[in-house]
């Protein structure tokens, strides 16, 4: 049950399953004779305003102590162990303040929907400066909740509605039953005075999602948050949506399609990137999400365009496993996929990738999207 709600997308899953396949699309050419060693590699960047040792993080994730007891707090952990960059969901099962014990110099992005009620919303805000979030990602592409027909299919409820369905998957799975059933109930610990738990909020948070939710509301967010730190705009799929962002006054695009879980064919965003990364040209910090499942898709989004990249599924699948270690495995896949990728590439840092990214960068012709988007980002290039 809880898997198919982890791995599951909107519809017939075509955009989830093209988020993916999207990456086997683009190839890149390996270097020889570069002269670099492994004590060359100097993966460290900055994202949303903060210097960490990676360039992709873990993103944010509604209700992770629905995967394992430990959670968010788990997450944090591993994130903190690796020098990985944190985005911390406003639906969070674990408080602000344990989030960040867990990890004080990495965990310190917050995630937002497009709630209704200011008041609430501008209280969340005063919490996370207090306790030291130096930025916002407003996520605009949730106002609107997409068809999870694996949901439906799998008897996904919450709170769980122990259906003969739900009960043979819970049987199937003893280790994260028996984690389940012996924790004590998780609530939404950023919902100011919500001290009952997560299954008696789900009306609640569906009730404060705002559909008209528009440029206006944005800029009143950016406003409230104010020199605070920098706040990203998530969910842009189009260059003129990027501009649109950049002009209200975000200071970063985020290229998401929610990881498929929204619009059934939604355009993949890898396939989107170098067009919004054309349109607000080089000096906007643009992090892209969506289909990341190894290293080299982290590796082809930078080169791409990206300057971060943003993974979910990938650790999520990690928390779930196994809490703490779990996320800790993924991370040190990943990371190891990463320094490998671009070793074999002859690239030192994220900044020579993207100086070389022209001639790495190959699109497959049957690709014609990525294959215009590409030409248009190398003809601004040069």
């Amino acid at each position: 049950m809880v898997y198919g709600y982890l791995d599951g997308g909107a519809d017939e899953e075509r955009a989830l399953r093209r988020s993916v396949t999207a990456y086997n699309d683009i190839e890149l050419r390996h270097a020889v004779l570069h002269g670099i060693g492994h004590d060359d590699m100097d993966l460290r960047t900055k994202i949303l305003g903060v210097e960490t040792e990676l360039p992709f993080f873990v993103t944010s994730c509604a209700g992770q102590r629905m995967f394992h007891a430990d959670g968010e707090v788990a997450t944090a952990r591993a994130a903190k162990k690796h020098g990985c960059f944190m985005a911390l969901s406003q639906l969070t099962t674990s408080t602000f303040e344990d989030v960040r014990a867990a990890h004080p110099d990495g965990a310190k992005a917050l995630q937002l929907y497009v709630w209704r009620d200011r008041v609430l919303l501008k209280e969340v805000l005063d919490r996370a400066k207090e306790v030291g979030f130096t930025s916002l990602a407003l996520t605009a592409d949730f106002s609107w909740v997409g068809n999870r027909e694996r949901e439906t299919k799998t008897g996904f409820t919450v709170p769980p509605s122990y259906s003969m369905r739900q009960c043979i998957d819970a049987v199937k799975a003893p280790a994260w039953s028996f984690d389940f059933m012996s924790r004590v109930p998780y609530g939404y610990k950023a919902v100011p005075d919500a001290d009952f738990p997560a299954e008696s909020l789900v009306d609640f948070i569906a009730a404060q999602m705002k559909p008209e939710f528009d440029w206006k509301d944005a800029e009143w967010l950016i406003s409230e948050w104010g020199d605070t730190g920098p706040v990203a705009l998530k969910g842009v799929a189009s260059g003129a949506d990027a501009v649109r962002a950049v002009e209200t006054g975000f200071k970063a695009v985020w290229v998401s399609n929610h990881g498929g879980r929204q619009l059934e064919d939604s355009v993949a965003t890898i396939d989107v990137l170098p067009e919004v990364r054309r349109m607000v040209g080089p000096d906007v910090e643009v992090i892209l999400d969506g289909g990341v499942r190894r290293g080299i898709d982290v590796v082809k989004g930078l080169a791409l365009g990206a300057d971060a990249v943003a993974v979910g599924r990938a650790y999520l699948y990690g928390l779930a496993a196994g809490g703490y270690e779990g996320v800790d495995k993924a991370l040190t896949l990943l990371s190891r996929d990463v320094y490998l990728a671009m070793g074999l590439l002859g690239c030192r840092t994220v900044a020579e990738l993207k100086a070389k990214a022209p001639e790495l960068v190959l699109v497959n012709p049957h690709n014609a999207l990525a294959g215009r988007q590409l030409k248009l980002l190398r003809d601004v290039e040069l």
